[in-house]
Order: C-alpha cells, then sequence, then structure tokens
C-alpha cells in the first residue's frame, strides 16, 4: 500500500519535500550505510503501523544498510543479509511526514537532514525520537519527528508515485503536465504524475516560469511547458543546494502585503488545488478567458413573389 503523500499540508516553512528529503537520503548514503544493526527502536505503534512492536527490528537485526534511493519525497534503503548472508534482506521505507528528519551519530558527531524548521534545535526532545537504529559501532540512525507524521515500513510500495520531478525527462515531462483542465498547479502537486513536488517548490517553479498557478493545463502553450520544465529543474537543484524549499527566491514574499522579489508588484493569495497559493499580480495574472464569438445570424431571405403568367392573370 503507498503512501499517501498528496495528503499532507503547509506547516511553518513547509513539509519535507523533495529537497530536504534527498537531503536526508544523501546523509544516509555518506554516513549510515555499511554499518551493522543490533538493535532497533520499532515501538511507536503508530509510525510503524501496519507492523507491530518487534517486527520491524526482527527483520533488520544483523543486517546493514547498503544503498539509499528516493523517489520524490520517499525514501527507501537496501539491506544486506543477516550475519553475513548473501541474500538481500528486506527495503526499509521511510517517509518524513511533515516534520521528520534524519539524525546519524557517528563517533559522538550528529548531522542531521530533512526538515528544516528543527534543525539545529537542540536538546532535542527525547519524545521526538519515533524510530532508531542502533549500531554496532556505537553510532545510530534516529528518526526525529515533532508532529509524529512519519512513516516507517518494510519493503514500501511505490508503485502509486509519479516519476521522480528532478529526473523526469523533457518529453515525458510534457506529457505528465498537459493533458485535461486541471490548473497547472494542482498537476505539479498530483504525486501520482510526478513525485516531489511540494506546496512551496510549486509556488517557486510558477513564478520562476511567470506563469499562473490557475492557468489551466491544456492552455500551455509548448514554450510555457519548457519554461516550466527549465524553472522546475532550477529550483530543485538550488534548493537542493541551499538547504531546502524554503530557501526559494518567492517564498519570503508569500505573506499578505508581501511583494514581487522581480517586478515589485502586489503578491496575490488564493486556494488552487486545496492549497494555499502566493503569484504575482502582474507577472502571473490568471489569464481571462477567451470570449467565444456567437455565429453570425442569418436573415431570412425574402421570398420574391413568383410571377403570375398571363393566364393567371386574366
Amino acid at each position: 500500500m503507498a503512501w499517501d503523500a498528496s495528503a499532507s499540508r503547509e506547516y511553518n516553512w513547509g513539509v519535507p519535500e523533495l529537497p530536504e528529503v534527498e537531503t536526508a537520503r544523501r546523509l544516509i548514503a555518506d554516513q549510515a550505510l555499511h554499518r551493522r544493526i543490533v538493535d532497533v527502536n520499532d515501538t511507536d505503534t503508530f509510525v510503524s503501523r501496519p507492523h507491530a512492536p518487534g517486527q520491524i527490528k526482527a527483520a533488520l537485526t544483523g543486517r546493514s544498510l547498503t544503498a539509499a534511493h528516493r523517489r520524490g519525497k520517499t525514501m527507501w534503503l537496501e539491506t544486506s543479509g543477516a550475519d553475513g548472508s548473501p541474500a538481500p534482506g528486506p527495503d526499509l521505507g521511510i517517509h518524513l511526514g511533515m516534520s521528520g528528519s534524519i539524525i546519524v551519530v557517528t563517533g559522538g558527531q550528529q548531522a542531521e537532514g530533512g526538515e528544516p524548521h528543527w534543525q539545529g534545535t537542540w536538546p532535542r526532545n527525547a519524545k521526538w525520537e519515533r524510530f532508531s537504529l542502533e549500531f554496532a559501532d556505537g553510532g545510530r540512525m534516529v528518526l526525529s519527528d515533532p508532529r509524529r507524521l512519519g512513516r516507517v515500513r518494510l519493503d514500501p510500495d511505490i508503485g502509486a508515485l509519479g516519476p521522480d520531478a528532478l529526473t523526469v525527462g523533457r518529453e515525458e515531462f510534457r506529457e505528465l503536465i498537459s493533458k485535461g483542465r486541471i490548473a497547472v498547479k494542482a498537476r505539479l502537486l498530483d504525486q501520482s504524475r510526478i513525485s516531489g513536488v511540494g506546496n512551496l517548490l510549486a509556488d517557486e517553479a510558477l513564478w520562476q516560469a511567470r506563469l499562473s498557478p490557475s492557468a489551466p493545463v491544456d492552455t500551455l502553450t509548448a514554450a510555457e511547458v519548457e519554461r516550466l520544465y527549465a524553472a522546475l529543474r532550477a529550483t530543485l537543484e538550488t534548493a537542493i543546494a541551499s538547504g531546502g524549499a524554503h530557501t526559494g527566491d518567492v517564498i519570503s514574499a508569500r505573506h499578505p502585503g508581501g511583494r514581487c522579489p522581480r517586478c515589485g508588484a502586489e503578491m496575490r493569495h488564493s486556494v488552487v488545488g486545496g492549497r494555499s497559493t502566493w503569484w504575482c499580480s502582474r507577472e502571473q495574472a490568471p489569464r481571462r478567458p477567451a470570449r467565444r464569438r456567437s455565429p453570425a445570424r442569418k436573415t431570412p431571405a425574402r421570398k420574391t413573389p413568383a410571377r403570375k403568367t398571363p393566364a393567371q392573370q386574366a
């Protein structure tokens, strides 16, 4: 059963979106792989559902993490065989939810990746630790989640997720984005079409592309779709390098009285696709519906009375 990423809601800077999850994935790949697991805390029945307490522990103890993958906002970690067995173990799926971070402790030093709002907040409340792996070298990997909306499970099903927003190709993007009458922002947020784009990333990419969030996707020109594709890729790469989706150029202007950082026009607000949405009133103004011309009314032709023959006139 796949997780419903579309059910998440914005919280402060926003839920962990693709850049934050990619940061967490890279942290795991750099610091948590190939360390033998000697204990697992999976006692939080909400975060570890549908697994019973001890089920994940039994499946992972004696193994090590061997690879870290991500599609959209979901990570999954490959594991080795138990105690040297050549057969690989189960995948460990992790979703950061709305406020989750990954903390990896090595040699007394700790590093963190995930939700930026909570990073650097020390000391951490022990109640925020929802799941953890203990390594044989004395280190650990922890899912810290103040709001307790993350998920951990074995062998997660990611089949319902669309292609990853960071790696989707240009032609595939055009095919996925353009069909139907749905608003372009709502389409960007549809994780079954393109996975990883959340509320902040969608607003930033549309602002970069100078497109109205409410524009129906079937009204976008080929040039506009191309512009949106380039803007989304640039937005994602910049956000990953800068520390998260909250670092976008327009994000600080998403409030009443905010001004467009590019042209100075007033920022406007509404709800698009069920999400709080901000756009520049000048450069992203919603399009006016094209006026449909009524067909010209035809004037009935006058019937010319038939001329009477001489016999009829007599």
